[in-house]
């Protein structure tokens, strides 16, 4: 054996190779289809075997055909495209007011000592609240209209963006903030030209978090505050008890969620492109 046939032996049995499972190496599209094959398997069964009242749980077959009855509806224009609308409108308005708190917050908490000293405890307080507790409060002091289901919807969802803003500014590396020091850099300069753009990656988090939380703030106010939301259709079906009717709506607002949810992924990924997440060895 030749002098390199000993370097490669000695190599091989000195780096280390990661290895992968076999479930890894399955395919997203795959594995998720699996996952929904056995879990409507299970359900299936459990609906069959009478384990369940069809009152409380319907078969997959009834929910399918009433998910079929509500999208006709809604392609239609019909009342329950006129009822999405007002949620869409609740949404997007909630999440609106959220960023526009959450990042001027996040930036007094992450930027000055009084911020995360005076601030800060405050919020961590209120956030520990029960949510649902504010709602008559917000009814209350706006009234049965939209503007009460907004305001749940941005409070819910305003302080995953402070904690997402407030660590991304302290995730700057010490010693760019002391070449932007020595460079004479102001605090403003140093604030947009290093700290947010170092950033981001947190701040995206914070922003994954309050777009699938800002949904449930919405349709909350709607379940205590009346409205003409897809929360009030809920609401409504569920006296009737009508349940293939409650699981169809709540699986189109869980696909209005997961939109809502991917557009700040794609966006994500169009201003924070040298930045990859990775969960369980996936990458996102």
């Amino acid at each position: 054996m030749t002098q390199k046939d000993h370097a490669q032996e000695r190599g091989s049995d000195t780096v280390w190779i990661e290895q992968v499972a076999w479930i890894d190496r399955v395919p997203r599209p795959v594995a998720m289809a699996f996952v929904f094959a056995v879990f409507v398997g299970i359900w299936h069964i459990v609906t069959q075997a009478g384990f369940v009242s069809p009152i409380i749980l319907p078969t997959p077959g009834e929910t399918f055909a009433d998910l079929v009855l509500v999208g006709r509806n809604l392609i239609s224009g019909e009342y329950m495209l006129a009822a999405l609308w007002v949620t869409l409108r609740e949404v997007a308005y909630g999440f609106a007011i959220a960023m526009m708190i959450g990042f001027s917050l996040g930036i007094i908490v992450g930027e000055t000592a009084f911020g995360e000293r005076a601030i800060m405890p405050y919020l961590v307080a209120i956030d520990t609240m029960p949510k649902v507790a504010f709602a008559p409060l917000f009814i209350a002091w706006l009234g049965f209209g939209i503007e009460s289901k907004v305001a749940l919807a941005a409070f819910i969802a305003t302080f995953p963006i402070v904690v997402g803003t407030a660590a991304g500014l302290h995730s700057a590396d010490a010693n760019a903030r002391m070449l932007f020091k020595t460079m004479g850099a102001s605090r403003l300069q140093t604030l947009f030209k290093m700290k947010l753009p170092t950033g981001l990656p947190q701040i995206f988090t914070g922003l994954k978090i309050a777009s699938v939380s800002v949904m449930a703030g919405a349709i909350t106010g709607e379940f205590l505050g009346g409205g003409r939301g897809f929360g009030e259709l809920i609401r409504v079906a569920s006296t009737q008890l009508n349940t293939p009717r409650v699981f169809s709506l709540i699986i189109y607002l869980s696909l209005v969620g997961m939109a809502l949810f991917g557009t700040v992924v794609w966006i994500q990924r169009r201003f924070v492109f040298w930045h990859k997440e990775r969960v369980v060895g996936g990458d996102l």
